[in-house]
């Protein structure tokens, strides 16, 4: 069962780093790194919990999760592009001048 604190300590410090990267960080590209870091953390837990039980429920849901995080870069990583060649923003604090 230590093993199993083990993952859920580091999947804890994942999702508190990814969050810290959302909160602090203004580059909307590490914006969505950390959103991703945020999401790792999760199916981390998901797989350990799923691992100390002895069932697949979690690591089908993690996989799940993964595919719709891989989604949701593609479609992200398009919209800051385009935003990018548009405007020529970077940050995500200029973003709200879009409304102009």
């Amino acid at each position: 069962m230590d093993i199993i604190k083990a993952y859920i300590i580091l999947s804890i410090a994942l999702f508190l780093i990814g969050l810290l990267g959302v909160i602090v960080r203004k580059n909307l590209i590490t914006i969505l790194v950390s959103t991703e870091l945020m999401l790792n953390g999760i199916n981390l837990a998901l797989v350990a919990v799923d691992k100390a039980l002895g069932r697949v429920d979690g690591q089908i849901f993690a996989f799940f999760v993964l595919t719709v995080a891989a989604a949701e870069v593609a479609v992200g990583l398009g919209l800051i592009v385009s935003i990018f060649r548009l405007k020529g923003y970077e940050a995500s604090h200029e973003i709200s001048q879009l409304r102009d």
